[in-house]
């Protein structure tokens, strides 16, 4: 695994998710391919649309039911909303296994571990599935221990 080559973008400020993006379709523009999952933010059907005419070169994936964020819902609908989350996070180690794309995006995936949504040695797996050739960004309000060993590059988006 080739440490340098995942980027993390959290802190409390807005915009992580916009970077990510933004260097999602950067990349694209030179020929790479980049996938998207995105948890925690709810399925946000205006967003997924206009994500997709960005396909093949730049692939988007919620595997959220509910329109709302996590922490908005009700505790029963947590639980079941995590079992969808849990699906995507599934993708992901199936995304970096077989190499679908130059670039995996994450966003809000470092809260996943807070939550309880996936456990360390998940965490361990999902990074140890990760070939040199696939690039990885993540985002998140912060960085977990587990995961810093991991990490080539940090920007910290704070609020002012």
């Amino acid at each position: 695994m080739c440490k340098e080559k995942i980027t993390v973008y959290c802190g409390n400020g807005k915009g992580k998710t916009a970077a990510a993006l933004g260097y999602a379709i950067q990349s694209a523009s030179q020929g790479s391919s980049a996938i998207i999952i995105q948890f925690l933010k709810g399925k946000k059907e205006e967003e997924l649309g206009y994500l997709q005419r960005l396909e093949p070169e730049v692939k988007f994936f919620s595997f959220a039911r509910f329109e709302k964020d996590f922490t908005e819902l009700s505790e029963e609908e947590q639980k079941e909303e995590s079992m969808n989350i849990r699906n995507g996070f599934n993708f992901a180690k199936k995304v970096l296994v077989t190499g679908e794309c130059s670039i995996l995006i994450l966003d809000s995936f470092l809260e996943l571990l807070d939550y309880g949504m996936i456990t360390e040695e998940d965490m361990e797996v999902l990074m140890k599935a990760k070939s040199d050739d696939t690039e990885v960004m993540c985002t998140g309000k912060h960085v977990n221990s587990i995961l810093r060993k991991y990490i080539g590059k940090i920007y910290e988006i704070h609020a002012d």
